[in-house]
Parts: structure tokens; sequence; C-alpha cells
């Protein structure tokens, strides 16, 4: 119904700003990332979404279109509502949330207020084979890289090896994506060390 709002940032709050357009004052549900983008302007363009539900109607606006299609992504998955999918996109930038469900890197995502253990896997399963019509092209090429890390034997245990080390399942995947997978799995850890510890 409504694609996008231009006008006065009259207001914002925690996960919500108010956008004046032709003198009426639209309350969007939000995410940081959008709060972030806008903080400081005074005219902004939130793409929307609108929520109807029997009770209500709930706007909710995005400081870039890549967000909003994440948010329209999210709340495809079975259990993940709007504000569950609002929750997400607080806690985890889009390309982080790419990174993290082409590594199955449930304990970020489910580092988002009121998502579990069992959303969390819904996500990644239910949106793994979706995020290449979301990621930025120049992102997509490490995104594969990122996924094919735990389809390799060499590779995958390294991972494993990283992540009892204390690393995230995302910061061990992205690190071992750019190694050379037919080394052996010492290599792999002893290199993949070097590029997090630059990090």
């Amino acid at each position: 119904m409504f694609y996008s709002l231009t006008g006065n940032l009259i207001k914002k709050g925690t996960n919500f700003a108010v956008i004046e357009c032709g003198g009426v004052g639209f309350y969007c549900n939000t995410s940081n990332a959008t709060l972030f983008d806008i903080s400081g302007e005074k005219s902004v363009t939130l793409y929307t979404h609108l929520n109807v539900r029997e009770d209500a109607l709930d706007l909710f606006g995005f400081s870039t279109e890549n967000e909003l299609r994440w948010f329209k992504m999210l709340i495809t998955v079975n259990g993940v509502g709007p504000k569950a999918a609002l929750a997400v996109l607080s806690e985890i930038s889009v390309d982080r949330l790419a990174v993290a469900i082409s590594s199955n890197d449930v304990k970020l995502i489910k580092s988002a207020p009121g998502i579990g253990t069992k959303i969390a896997q819904r996500i990644i399963l239910d949106l793994k084979d979706k995020i290449g019509d979301v990621a930025p092209a120049e992102s997509a090429d490490s995104i594969a890289k990122v996924s094919a890390v735990n389809e390799m034997p060499n590779t995958s245990e390294a991972v494993a090896a990283l992540t009892m080390l204390g690393y995230s399942q995302s910061e061990a995947s992205v690190a071992v994506s750019g190694i050379d997978p037919n080394l052996s799995v010492e290599d792999i850890i002893r290199q993949a060390l070097k590029l997090l510890s630059k990090q």
C-alpha cells in the first residue's frame, strides 16, 4: 500500500521514528540501523511495509530498500513476526546476517532479543537458498565461499576447531573461506588464526 514516505523527521525513539508528510505524522517501527542512518537528518525517506492485523495497522520503515527486502524475507519464516524480524535487524546488520545464515551461525542469530535456538535454526534453513536474492552483488562471491566452507572436510573441521577456541561460526567461516581448502587442517587453522588476530 505504501512504498515509501518522505518528510520531516519530527520524533524518534527506541525502534521508532515519526515522519511528518503533508501535516500527518506517520509512526514507523524501525531498526537501530535505520535510526543511525537518519540521525541528524531533517528530511528523510523510509521504505515501508504495512503489516495488517485484525486489531491494528503497523507501519515499518527502513532507510534502504535492501533492509526492507531483508525484513520482508524474515517475516516469511514460520514463527518470525514483524517484531522479531525487527529485533534481528536491530541486532545484526544485513551483511553480517547474510554471512551468519550462509555459515550456519545459530549463536549470532539468537543473540537478537526474543530469538531462540529453534527460530534461529529455522531462519537459516528457510533463508539459506534465498540470501543471493537480497545480498549486494559485491558480497555474493564471499557468501558463496562461506557457504562452501562447511561442505569441505578440512575447512569444516578447521571452522569447528576455531569455534571451540571462542570464535563465532561466522568469524571462523569468513577467515577460513579465503584459505586454500587443500591444505591440512592444522595449516588452515594456523592461517585463519593469523587473519583473525589482525582484526
